[in-house]
């Protein structure tokens, strides 16, 4: 037997093997390919979409600015009471609504009841006080005419006892007697012309307007204190609007004069104070049309302009200002508040605090 080459020269050939059939393509596959045509005008379309969006962007640039440090502001008005006193009726509650002269609350009026019947008892005395006073002054008229009466009695009769002096039918006591009694005389008429005087005083009017005795007029003036004090007791609405913080009205608490009582907001007249950066004044002028959203209302905008541009930053008015005296400061755009008027009603109800968004457009020059 033939031995066998380990190493041939030529490796074998491997019997091949049957051709594979060909396999169907899967349904996802094809529909893969078949939208690969608008993936491309897809991704073309983003940066020209963006490419859009910037030329809008250059375009409106310096057409306007706007903030959304923004909120809606109304009049409030904190209603006191005049006079101190216990609180006996209370007739608003929170969130109501009122018309201007409704009565919010009523004080114990007792007291002040009271002091107008003291004033009235006041008056009547001061009239008693004022008839004797008259009565007094005429009779210091009837002892003035009286003194002066003496008077001429006693001059006479020193006249007479002078002449008999210089003749010699008379003594030098029956003269010096004669001027006493003219000095008394006169001292007595003195007396009683300062006793008319005072008397003319105490009846004079207190005022060159008014011919009333001053003792009747003070009576007078104390009783229109009284009865203005009886009648500030209940305490109405000053305005229309919307009840607030009423929750200091309570029957039987202690109201002290001038403290705070119940706050009114008048819901008919709203504004918006906007802060805007001090770096968007530059082009802002009073009277510039303005549009105002609302974070509350979706969709709700409403026109209104510049009413005004406040005279400080936020900064200057708060409580503790800030002092950039260091080395080491950081500067901070400024906010700077501007009130914008709106021009017409809104179809929902403008709450004060609300946020809001504000964009004036600056190319109005902002006459109108």
């Amino acid at each position: 037997m033939a031995d066998i080459d380990p190493d041939p020269p030529f490796p074998r050939r491997a019997p091949q093997a049957a051709e594979a059939e060909p396999q169907p393509v899967p349904a996802l596959a094809v529909e893969k390919v078949e939208r690969r045509p608008w993936v491309r005008p897809l991704m073309l379309s983003v940066p020209l979409l963006a490419l859009g969006v910037a030329g809008y962007i250059w375009m409106s640039e310096g057409k306007s600015v706007s903030t959304d440090n923004a909120y809606v502001n109304q009049d409030k008005v904190s209603v006191s009471a005049d006079v101190a006193g216990r609180i006996v009726e209370v007739n608003v509650q929170e969130n109501q609504p009122v018309k201007a002269g409704d009565l919010l609350f009523r004080i114990d009026p007792e007291p002040y009841r009271i002091a107008l019947l003291q004033s009235d008892a006041a008056l009547a005395a001061a009239r008693v006080q004022v008839n004797t006073l008259a009565t007094d002054k005429g009779s210091a008229a009837a002892d003035l005419a009286s003194a002066d009466a003496d008077i001429s009695l006693a001059q006479s009769t020193y006249d007479r006892q002078a002449a008999l002096m210089r003749q010699g039918f008379t003594t030098r006591a029956n003269l010096d007697s004669a001027a006493h009694a003219l000095a008394a005389a006169k001292a007595e008429r003195a007396t009683a012309q300062a006793t008319a005087a005072r008397a003319r005083s105490q009846l004079g009017s207190g005022s060159a307007a008014s011919g009333s005795p001053a003792a009747i007029q003070a009576a007078q003036a104390q009783r229109a204190k009284a009865e203005l004090d009886l009648a500030r007791t209940a305490v109405y609405a000053p305005v229309d609007g919307t009840v607030s913080q009423s929750s200091r009205l309570q029957v039987g608490q202690m109201m002290i004069t001038g403290l705070p009582a119940v706050s009114i907001v008048q819901s008919n007249r709203s504004w918006v104070d906007a802060n805007f950066k001090e770096t968007d004044l530059d082009r802002m002028r009073v009277g510039q049309p303005a549009e105002v959203t609302f974070d509350a209302y979706k969709g709700l905008k409403l026109k209104g302009h510049v009413e005004s541009i406040g005279a400080g930053t936020g900064a200057q008015f708060s409580v503790l200002p800030a002092q950039n005296a260091t080395g080491n400061w950081v500067k901070v755009t400024q906010r700077v508040p501007v009130r914008i008027a709106i021009d017409e009603a809104s179809p929902r109800q403008l709450i004060a605090g609300l946020s809001a968004d504000v964009t004036v457009d600056v190319r109005d020059d902002g006459k109108r």
